[in-house]
């Protein structure tokens, strides 16, 4: 007990030593905001109007809390653990984001606490490059007004779902409460280049080592491999009403020593202990809901996403064709995810919306088996204030084609969630 006050109250100085040094905390550039202001918005935004003036802390972070309210079931051939309504565990989040330089930003996330660690770790963090005077002023200025480039274990740019995903306690820009059934997310270590036109157009390429667990041993002659990532878009906004996105996405690995491209988020879903056994721990099964196609070396991974968005109605879709294998095969599988999902928002500043996802996976396990999973969400939500939101959600999951010794044979969970969220 001694142990856990001495903690806080050193933390608790810190974060007030910081708070010391901060000054206009909202006003970091090319930055996106954690609170309503950053709904919608995909990579941080790039503009050339400067407002450093000396080194800026930003301590931000975010809270959620959800009530659940799901049920679940199976061909009975494997028991499932029993499950009622109640509320699940406080997540939260810590994020600090320092403008150290003009045109450098350094970004840190910590999971204060998540479904699989109850205790502090950092989940990633990135230098952001907007300008090189660093070196010497004025240096490459106009190749720089268009240009951005990150470095650092950070959380790799692959499609635009992992901008609208949860992220542990950051789930204000998720208009659901549950990400994709399949989801591509991953912090490597790595470097990105993106480069920008007037036009609307956009790319990206980068490298990372496909190593989520970074060390140095070598148990078969190296280390670990590399991973290519690439994206091409168009972003513009046409005019006061219509705004149109589409962006398609690349993630290719060599040889990696074991690649976590869907089960990287250490957080966890936020769908507690469905279809999981009656042995079945929050800890050890943190990811229930899922689905993980197994594929741990030499993957290809292709998503491209539209975003269609016209006055309070906005479409965000998903196409995202994935193939690989594990070490102990021989043979490549391939896996296949569509998601649509239609969004209202409305009232004054569009505080309120409603919407539905539909969500399919086809897949070949390394089994041989072919299975189907189908999900549909039906979303509302109020933002009280730009940094709390309400949500609600029905869901509906569903699994086909399991072997009958599976306890996913036949298997389904339905019900409700309600999600409050806290993000500054």
């Amino acid at each position: 007990m001694r142990s856990i006050l001495k903690n806080a109250i050193l933390g608790l100085a810190m974060l007030a030593g910081l708070s010391f040094y901060a000054q206009n905390n909202r006003s970091l550039d090319n930055y996106r905001q954690p609170d309503k202001n950053g709904v919608n918005v995909f990579e941080a935004p790039k503009d050339t109007v400067s407002t450093f003036d000396g080194v800026k802390v930003r301590i931000g972070g975010a809270s959620t809390l959800q009530f659940q309210a799901l049920d679940h079931e199976n061909s009975g051939a494997v028991d499932l653990k029993e499950i009622g309504s109640n509320f699940n565990l406080a997540t939260a989040n810590l994020d600090l984001d320092v403008a150290l330089a003009d045109g450098i930003r350094m970004h840190l996330r910590t999971y204060l606490s998540s479904r699989h660690h109850p205790e502090p770790y950092v989940k990633g963090g990135y230098f952001q490059i907007d300008k090189l005077d660093f070196i010497s002023e004025g240096f490459l200025s106009e190749f720089m007004k268009h240009t951005t480039i990150k470095i650092g274990h950070m959380e790799n740019n692959y499609g635009d779902t992992h901008f609208r995903r949860t992220d542990n306690a950051q789930a204000i820009y998720n208009p659901f409460v549950g990400n994709l059934i399949m989801d591509a997310f991953t912090t490597e270590v790595g470097a990105e280049v993106y480069y920008r036109c007037d036009s609307g157009l956009f790319g990206m390429v980068g490298f990372s080592n496909g190593k989520l667990n970074q060390d140095v041993v070598s148990s078969d002659g190296t280390t670990g491999g590399a991973a290519f990532l690439a994206k091409l878009g168009y972003d513009k906004q046409l005019d006061q009403d219509l705004r149109v996105r589409l962006s398609g996405s690349l993630y290719n690995t060599g040889y990696v020593k074991s690649n976590y491209l869907y089960t990287a988020d250490r957080a966890g879903s936020r769908y507690y202990f469905v279809m999981e056994g009656v042995d079945a721990s929050a800890k050890g099964n943190f990811r229930s809901g899922r689905f993980d196609p197994g594929f741990k070396n030499q993957i290809t991974a292709v998503m491209f996403n539209p975003f269609v968005k016209y006055k309070g109605l906005e479409f965000f879709g998903t196409v995202e064709m994935t193939s690989g294998r594990a070490l102990s095969e021989t043979d490549r599988r391939n896996t296949n995810q569509f998601a649509g999902e239609l969004i209202y928002r409305f009232g004054q500043d569009e505080n309120f919306y409603l919407g539905g996802r539909y969500n399919t996976v086809d897949a070949e396990l390394a089994g041989g088996d072919d299975v189907n999973l189908d999900r549909f969400q039906l979303g509302a939500g109020w933002f009280m204030t730009k940094n709390i939101l309400l949500k609600a959600e029905y869901v509906n999951q569903t699994y086909d084609g399991y072997a009958t010794d599976n306890i996913l044979e036949d298997g389904k969970f339905n019900g409700l969630m309600m999600e409050a969220v806290i993000s500054f």
